[in-house]
């Protein structure tokens, strides 16, 4: 019998799985997505991607839900932001990430872009953002520099340099300690014996199976998991959650024809107002992903300024709300978060302003951190608890559903943090 099945494999069922399998344990990994290599392409991107909320296309208070269905889940997608977790709000829920998070630091390539690396618009809004007294400043990245290239946009797209970080990192050391994975299979349900989880039943090329183990964690993200959960009756059909909107301003400036203008690293500098529950950064996309955006709001004359074009984005900490159901996502704005990003947008346009910005318009809004469905310490039925279990025996979750509470930065290393936690958890058990 196999010890651990971990259900996906993103930041948190990486990490998890690549403890336990590095301290002996007997580890199946199971996602639902593919392992095929990265190209760096639209196309590619294009298949694992978007998960449309309920109504995303019919008007603007609807989210669009960006959500990786591959191996290394949304990391692979992600723009390597290392936000770092809040480890006191953590530890009021009796979980100390401290000594988790000092190991995940030592061990990954987390820094600063270095100066050659910050592409003409980024520096153009840094140097704005300071003009008007904001405490702009470089971000951490889980990049390696010595890899990344000047004038590329593909780690939007999934970085087929290996510059970029993500998650695949540990599912190769998961597989080379001794775990094994299954990709292109979907988890239909957790098998329970005496109340007790015993494994997962999936679908694989066609055909349904099952594994036992002593232990399953689910780590299919802040969306996939309550799926899971609801399908094997263990919570209820429709769960709220947050999800981390973001808008982007974007504004033209003259005479910016500098060598890379438009291909650049995104959010490669920004700032967070915690206590506004705004965060801003640069976020310059790749062409297409901008002129989607332009054409999204009907501003068809901004379609060929894309390297001349400042975008900010401006992401802000949203109530929780809305359901994931079986089949479908359905998360709006409230009148909280209607104002919280007014507040923000107002702000990124006074930095447009100071860079020089003309023919400023704004996108509709989008996330990419679903989560809080199951959250840590919020009590309820489907609530987990300091070390992750559910009110199920032998049945986990660590990704994004149990974040206890937005704080509107990417949540990359907090999952690999819990990550990490659980594994050594779940070893003192077996």
């Amino acid at each position: 019998m196999l010890d651990t099945i971990v259900v996906g494999s993103g930041p948190g069922g990486a990490s998890v799985a690549q403890t336990l399998a590095r301290l002996g344990q007997r580890v199946l990994l199971l996602e639902q997505g593919g392992a095929e290599p990265l190209r760096g392409t639209l196309a590619q991107m294009a298949r694992i991607a978007a998960v449309p909320g309920r109504g995303a296309f019919l008007h603007s208070d609807a989210s669009l839900l960006v959500r990786g269905l591959t191996a290394g889940g949304t990391s692979t997608l992600n723009f390597a932001t290392a936000a770092a977790p809040p480890l006191e709000r953590f530890a009021a829920l009796g979980v100390d990430l401290a000594p988790a998070l000092a190991e995940c630091r030592a061990e990954l390539p987390i820094g600063q872009l270095p100066d050659e690396l910050v592409g003409p618009l980024a520096q153009r809004i840094l140097q704005a953002a300071r003009a008007t007294g904001l405490p702009w400043q470089k971000l951490d990245k889980m990049i390696r520099p010595a890899l990344c290239r000047t004038g590329c946009w593909r780690c939007v797209y999934g970085c087929p340099y290996g510059a970029k970080w993500s998650a695949r990192e540990l599912l190769e050391q998961a597989r080379l300690q001794g775990a094994r994975l299954l990709d292109n299979a979907r988890a239909t349900r957790v098998l329970l014996e005496g109340g007790r989880a015993a494994g997962v039943e999936y679908l694989h090329a066609g055909a349904l199976h099952s594994a036992r183990a002593r232990n399953v964690v689910l780590a299919g993200g802040g969306i996939g998991s309550p799926r899971l959960l609801h399908a094997s009756g263990l919570a209820p059909r429709s769960l709220p959650f947050f999800s981390d909107p973001v808008v982007a301003v974007m504004g033209a400036v003259d005479g910016l024809d500098a060598p890379g203008a438009g291909a650049e690293v995104p959010m490669a500098a920004g700032m967070a107002l915690p206590e506004d529950g705004l965060s801003f950064a640069d976020l310059t996309l790749p062409r297409p992903m901008y002129q989607a955006f332009a054409l999204q709001v009907g501003r068809i004359d901004r379609l060929w300024a894309h390297g001349r074009t400042l975008s900010l984005m401006v992401k802000i900490r949203d109530a929780a709300g809305g359901g994931i159901g079986p089949r479908w996502v359905d998360k709006r704005l409230q009148a909280e978060d209607r104002a919280r990003f007014q507040r923000g947008t107002a702000l990124a346009r006074r930095i447009l302003a100071e860079a020089g910005a003309r023919h400023v318009f704004q996108s509709w809004h989008f996330a990419a951190h679903p989560g809080g469905a199951l959250a840590l310490g919020g009590g309820g039925p489907a609530a987990v608890d300091s070390n992750l279990r559910t009110a199920t025996p032998g049945l986990y979750v660590c990704d994004a559903a149990v974040l206890p509470a937005p704080w509107g930065l990417p949540p990359t290393l907090t999952l690999l943090a819990l990550g990490r936690r659980l594994g050594r958890h779940l070893t003192q058990l077996n």
